[in-house]
């Protein structure tokens, strides 16, 4: 049987996965980001938004794949595994967000952000570690989905208000679409899961591209 193995620590990816009937194993990364993106800027130049959540999807993918033999996997009982990685980030005014590195970074963010328009990016890569013999194709392979997401134009009070909740501070862009941000996002262009964390059709495509399909991984 073949198993998802999710190499991300976010509740909000796994939850949206299992909800889709995936039932994610789950195995953190030990990537450095900051590491990944510096060596990628290096070696190409500067990034697009775009570029950089996919090469920090890749980066996590690939690191979890690298270490199957030594991570502790809970459920895990030697199945086949296809790992997916994903990043996620803020595009507004050319500028990316990542997670704000406190309260008051959190605060800026919204101040800067209410009443207008950002992209959200998320990168997806997949590794496929199935045995050839049981149709793998030991590929690795990725792609990233960006929506757009127009903010409300929040009052001060709610600003804050938001901010002490401390959801900001755990997520890409200081919002989220699927908890306490939910009210402050008018309406997004886009796939509303990839807000979230990751994008199920575009997970779909990928897995095609492995001979896979989203009814294969159902945990029944």
């Amino acid at each position: 049987m073949t198993r998802l193995l999710l190499a991300s620590a976010s509740p909000a990816r796994r939850a949206t996965l299992t909800a889709a009937g995936l039932a994610p194993l789950v195995a953190v990364s030990a990537v450095d980001e900051d590491a990944v993106l510096a060596a990628a800027r290096e070696r190409f130049g500067a990034l697009e938004p775009a570029d950089a959540v996919l090469v920090l999807a890749q980066a996590k993918a690939e690191d979890v794949a690298r270490r199957l033999d030594d991570v502790e996997v809970e459920g895990w009982d030697d199945d086949d595994v296809v790992v997916l990685g994903c990043d996620s980030m803020l595009e507004l005014d050319g500028e990316v967000l990542g997670k704000p590195s406190d309260a008051d970074d959190a605060l800026a963010r919204w101040r800067a952000m209410r009443g207008r328009s950002g992209v959200l990016h998320t990168g997806h890569w997949l590794v496929d570690e199935r045995d050839p013999s049981d149709g793998g194709t030991r590929a690795t392979l990725g792609a990233t989905a960006s929506t757009v997401v127009h903010f409300a134009d929040l009052s001060d009070d709610e600003v804050a208000a938001y901010v002490a909740t401390r959801e900001p501070l755990a997520v890409a862009g200081a919002f989220t679409i699927d908890g306490l941000g939910g009210p402050f996002v008018e309406r997004i262009e886009g796939d509303h899961h990839n807000v979230v964390g990751v994008s199920l059709p575009l997970l779909r495509h990928l897995l095609a591209d492995i001979d896979l399909t989203v009814p294969d991984l159902w945990r029944r």
